[in-house]
């Protein structure tokens, strides 16, 4: 595996472009359309996953309509510097807000094997959220072991590791307005 180098910029890692800034941001304002519709009336908990889902809960609050809150926990299932997840995920940073009785819109940037995310819900499961549903950016679905509910869904994507627009290789190129597959010799 050829070792990334920041500094020179994504292009020397980056194959190819999966989603486009234009397709994000249209694909966002539908979900937001959809969550608002749905969550008319009330005012939701978004719960965001970080890191890597803070640039789509960014955008994605920015496309609501309804008045909501947000919050925070981090989740980690892999070792410093790890690129494959340890399939044993912790709460590095837990939520603030009790959650008792409120809805919640747990707000992920990529979901494939499903075992993070089922810890997750069944933590939350049992601190009695009025409701809980899940609103994920990307969804690999053909790597799935645990079955999730996914209420919102952005893009299927296939089995690849891809980076930006949140999420990162070695800790870099979050920023970027795409989504990009990272070519094999990186992986």
């Amino acid at each position: 595996m050829a070792k990334i180098n920041p500094v020179s910029g994504y292009e020397t890692c980056l194959e190819r472009v999966l989603i486009s800034e234009e397709q994000l941001k249209s694909r966002i304002a539908e979900l937001g359309a959809e969550i608002s519709r749905d969550y008319a009336g009330l005012c939701p908990l978004l719960l965001c996953i970080l890191r890597g889902g803070v640039v789509f809960l960014t955008d994605l609050m920015r496309s609501l309509t309804v008045p909501h809150h947000i919050d925070f926990m981090a989740v980690s299932s892999y070792g410093v510097g790890a690129r494959v997840s340890s399939g044993s995920p912790r709460i590095v940073l837990d939520v603030n807000t009790d959650i008792a009785g409120r809805h919640v819109l747990l707000v992920e940037d990529i979901v494939d094997s499903g075992h993070t995310l089922d810890h997750v819900l069944r933590l939350l499961q049992t601190r009695e959220p009025a409701s809980l549903k899940v609103c994920v950016l990307l969804d690999k679905a053909e790597r799935r072991v645990v079955d999730i509910p996914i209420a919102y869904r952005g893009f299927v994507i296939p089995d690849e590791f891809v980076f930006g627009y949140g999420l990162d290789v070695d800790e870099v190129y979050r920023n970027l307005p795409f989504i990009g597959v990272l070519k094999k010799e990186y992986q």
